[in-house]
This record gives C-alpha cells, sequence and structure tokens, in this order.
C-alpha cells in the first residue's frame, strides 16, 4: 500500500482536493489519543494508494493540536509521499509550508489550487519553472471545478524521488546547521537529521524534549544558536522564517508576474470592507444569523427544519412506525410487558432522538454555505477578541447561538473548532444556554412558584448566559484547559460559490455522525 500525505494550509482547499481524489471511499475517524479529526481514503481507480488527509498547518513549528499531530505523522510515520496544496491565490505564504516539506527528505508533489481564481485575477504562474527551482513536480488544478485532476492523480501514481531540499538559508546559519548536525547524529535517523537540526537551531520545545539531550550538548548547542543570534541581533525562529521568505521572493520573482490594477481590492476585499468593518460587522453577522436560525430553528417565518422535525415526531414516529410496529407485535403474539418496552421504550425513545435529525441537517447545510463560500472565517476574526477575555474562542459562538433554540444541535456545531481545548470548554458551556426545552420549564416555574412574575423568568435566562461565561473563566483555570492560548492566525479566504456536491457531503458526514451516535445509544 502506497500512503500519500495530503498537506496544506486551512482554506487552501484541502478537503474539497480530498473529497475529489477520493470520493465516497473514504473513512472518518479520530487519531489516537486524541481528539482531532482523521480521514483517510483510497485514490480513485487506485485501490494501492491511500490518501491520508492530516489537518490543515501553516507551518511544521507547532502551536495547535492540529500542527502537532500533522508534523508527528509526517516525520515520524515517513509517507511514501507528500501531497502539498498551494493556494495559488495566496501563494507567497503558503509556499512558507512547502519549504519545510521539502526539508523532510520525502517526495512532495506540489498541487497549485484555485487555478480558476489565479487566472480571473490576470495574474501569471509558470509552473515549469516553479518546479525546476524547488525539484518537485508542480500541478495547476482546481478542486472546486475539478480542474487538472486526472494529472494530478497521474503524477501521484508514478514513483516519485526524495525531495530536492532548497538552498534558503545565508553562510552563517548553514554553517550553525552543519555544526548542529554533527550533534545530533546519532540522536535521529539520518534522512531526517537535517530537519531536526533546523527545529533544534529554533529551540523547538517539543523536539528538544524528544532528543534527550545531555547537559554539555545542550550547552552546546546554545552556544551555536546563540553566536547566529548576535551576528544577526534577532531570536533564531525569526531569522529563519525571515530567511524563508526572502528565499520564497526570490524565486517567485522568476516565475510569478502579478497583473497591475489601478485599484488592488478585489471583490472578497470589497465585501470584506462591509462585513468585516468596525461598525457593520455585528449587524450583518446578526442578520445572517437570523436568518439561519429562522430557517433552521423556527421563528417568525417558515422554518423548513421545524417542518421536517414536526413530521418526524407526528406522522413518521408519531404514526406511521408505531402503528406498523404494534400490527407486527399483534400479528405475533407477543406478550403486553415485551409490547409496552418495545413500543413505549426502543421506538419512542430512538424516535425522540431522531426528531432533531431534520433541524440537525438544515443546520449543517446552512453551517456548511458559510464555510464553504469563506464567511465562517470572517465570523471567528470578529467575535474571538470578545470571546477571547472569557476562554472561549471567535468560533464559539456559532454553537452558543445555535443552542438557543436547541443544545443539541448547538454542541454538535462545535466540530467547526479546529483548537481541542477551545472546543471542550464550549460543549461544556453550551449546555448552560437556555434553549427551547427550558424556557417552558423557566416558565413554568415563574408561574406556580413565583407568582407570574415575569422578572424571575427573565433572571433565569440571563443566569444561564452568565453560567457560560463563569463558566469559561473557571474552566481555563484547570489544568486540562490552562496554558498559553494558541495564536489566533485566521485565513481569509477569497469568497467563492460553494458547490452542492461539497454541502451534500459535509452535510452527510455530520448528520450521520448524529444519527449514528446518538440513535444507537
Amino acid at each position: 500500500m502506497k500512503t500519500i500525505a495530503l498537506a496544506g494550509n486551512p482554506n487552501s482547499g484541502k478537503t474539497t482536493l480530498f473529497n475529489a481524489l477520493t470520493g465516497s471511499r473514504q473513512h472518518t475517524g479520530n487519531w489516537p489519543g486524541v481528539t482531532v479529526e482523521k480521514k483517510e481514503g483510497r485514490l480513485k481507480n487506485h485501490e494501492d494508494i491511500l490518501i491520508q488527509d492530516l489537518p490543515g498547518i501553516y507551518s511544521l513549528s507547532p502551536y495547535t493540536l492540529e500542527e502537532v499531530v500533522s508534523r508527528a505523522y509526517l516525520v515520524n510515520e515517513q509517507p511514501d509521499m507528500v501531497l502539498d496544496i498551494v493556494d495559488g491565490t495566496n501563494i507567497e505564504r503558503n509556499l512558507y509550508l512547502t519549504t519545510q516539506l521539502l526539508e523532510l527528505n520525502l517526495p512532495v508533489v506540489l498541487a497549485v489550487n484555485m487555478a480558476d481564481m489565479v487566472r480571473a485575477s490576470g495574474n501569471t504562474l509558470d509552473l515549469k519553472k516553479l518546479s525546476a527551482v524547488l525539484g518537485c513536480p508542480a500541478i495547476s488544478i482546481s478542486a472546486l471545478k475539478k480542474e487538472g485532476l486526472d494529472e494530478l492523480t497521474a503524477e501521484l501514481a508514478k514513483p516519485q524521488p526524495a525531495g530536492h531540499r532548497p538552498d534558503i538559508f545565508e553562510p552563517q546559519v548553514v554553517q550553525a546547521l552543519e555544526e548542529i548536525q554533527k550533534l545530533l547524529a546519532d540522536k535521529v535517523p539520518p534522512q531526517s537529521l537535517y530537519w531536526y537540526a533546523v527545529k533544534a537551531f529554533e529551540r523547538d520545545e517539543r523536539v528538544l524534549e524528544e532528543l534527550h539531550l545531555d547537559p554539555g550538548q545542550t550547552g552546546r548547542l546554545e552556544a551555536i544558536v546563540t553566536k547566529v543570534e548576535k551576528e544577526y541581533d534577532d531570536d533564531a525562529e525569526s531569522i529563519l522564517t525571515t530567511q524563508r521568505y526572502d528565499y520564497i521572493e526570490r524565486i517567485l520573482a522568476g516565475c510569478f508576474t502579478k497583473k497591475a490594477t489601478a485599484s488592488s481590492l478585489t471583490l472578497s476585499d470589497k465585501i470584506d470592507r462591509v462585513v468585516t468593518n468596525r461598525w457593520l460587522a455585528l449587524p450583518v453577522f446578526v442578520l445572517i444569523m437570523w436568518g439561519m436560525y429562522t430557517i433552521a430553528m423556527g421563528g417568525t417565518v417558515v422554518s423548513i427544519g421545524t417542518m421536517g422535525t414536526d413530521w418526524v415526531n407526528d406522522v413518521l414516529f408519531g404514526e406511521w412506525i408505531p402503528n406498523g410496529v404494534e400490527t407486527l407485535l399483534t400479528t405475533l403474539g407477543v406478550g403486553e410487558v415485551l409490547s409496552s418496552l418495545i413500543q413505549d421504550g426502543i421506538v419512542a425513545g430512538v424516535g425522540a432522538v431522531l426528531g432533531f435529525v431534520p433541524q440537525i441537517l438544515v443546520l449543517f447545510f446552512l453551517l456548511s454555505i458559510l464555510e464553504d463560500c469563506g464567511y465562517m472565517s470572517r465570523v471567528a476574526f470578529i467575535m474571538d477578541r470578545l470571546f477571547r477575555r472569557f476562554g472561549l474562542s471567535g468560533k464559539s459562538f456559532i454553537p452558543l447561538l445555535v443552542a438557543t433554540g436547541c443544545g443539541v444541535p448547538g454542541i454538535m456545531a462545535s466540530r467547526t473548532i479546529e483548537q481541542d481545548r477551545d472546543r471542550k470548554v464550549t460543549i461544556m458551556t453550551t449546555g448552560f444556554i437556555p434553549c427551547g426545552a427550558k424556557m417552558p420549564i423557566i416558565g413554568l416555574f415563574a408561574g406556580a412558584v413565583f407568582g407570574q412574575s415575569p422578572w424571575v423568568a427573565t433572571s433565569a435566562f440571563v443566569i444561564g448566559i452568565a453560567a457560560v461565561v463563569v463558566s469559561g473563566i473557571i474552566l481555563k483555570k484547570f489544568k486540562v484547559f490552562a496554558g498559553e492560548p494558541a495564536p489566533f492566525v485566521m485565513e481569509l479566504p477569497a469568497y467563492h460559490w460553494p458547490t452542492l456536491t461539497n454541502l451534500l457531503a459535509s452535510t452527510w458526514e455530520r448528520g450521520w455522525s448524529f444519527i449514528k451516535r446518538a440513535g444507537t445509544l
């Protein structure tokens, strides 16, 4: 079995490409020991090629759990090939990861995505020159429109030589890396020696823990790095980062031509002037969320989700299935106790859970539209500053908002949060939101015990919201949720029309996860 690791920046079209290459022949689970989603699938028409979809990463210097998982897989599992997807509309920053992947001494194939948008912008990229400089095949594709996928598939099926390590760094750094390689020669496998030397130069904490250097070796390493830092008057990681971008700028000067325009603002930039505007961002967001909430959960306008839920509860599990099961049990002569267990326990129990499915499917379909078109990234950007103050991520807002209708799909919506810690805190706090099931109970107590006091009902709602804030702050005090917050690095991809196949695939994948777990439980 040939294993290909699919790596790339978040929002570079990685999921779309993975779906296009594997179709329905994919499996979803979790990486061992962590709650980070793991996807793998067979390449179409190639039974012997397995594609491992890695979590989106910006570099091999990990800050998030997703980046740790991706790096560990690439370094420790040593896949047969790395398929590096690069966003052609933002190629300079995407190639940063490419330069690091080439240092792993693995065969690399470059897939330059969004070719249609590059053409539309008037920019030109000479892939032959780029391929020659980087020493790996570079294929132009559009994962969304399925352009260039046949050529890419053919390239993936070929045997590829180990990646050519580019000459990125200046002589002083190269000399330091050679000295570090000698220091680590007996500590790491030869094929990964250069990569470990780079990470040791950066003082990467995880790598240094893994190397188990003795005090003498640690002192020697520190002396080598400190010498270079004094020469450049900068810290080690910044030195490497600057020289990587300088290298990328040099190679793009020979193969990338940007169209000169009177205005540098793209259509996406113009839209962002409204939807991320300091004053307009929140009203626009509230309007979009109101529309999504109304369609999925109900309100003054017709709700597709509610109509579906009412039909499942009142017709499917209210009449059709119970009547059918009752007829069957009567025909078989089943006793009253067992009949009650099946009808009132199993059928009614499963029916109560599956009644949520229409609302959940509609909700996930609408969330997929927001994700696919690029708006969800803007939401996290808008809300992060506020939410970070009490221990939540900007992406926590969607689950909390959805939970005002129902806590179940609210908690399910937290799957869109990549950061493991933030996802867990959101799940644990979302249940405090006063949802549609809690409001009648609040009303009951206000009426029966407190003389129909409107203040009691209102305060109960406010206390629920306050509980989210307070519990978020408290949870961050626990060791499991504590620690330095991950840097908020958010890709704002260009807006584009979502494709129906991607929307349906994403909706079904998330919806089936709920049906399978909640229904069987």
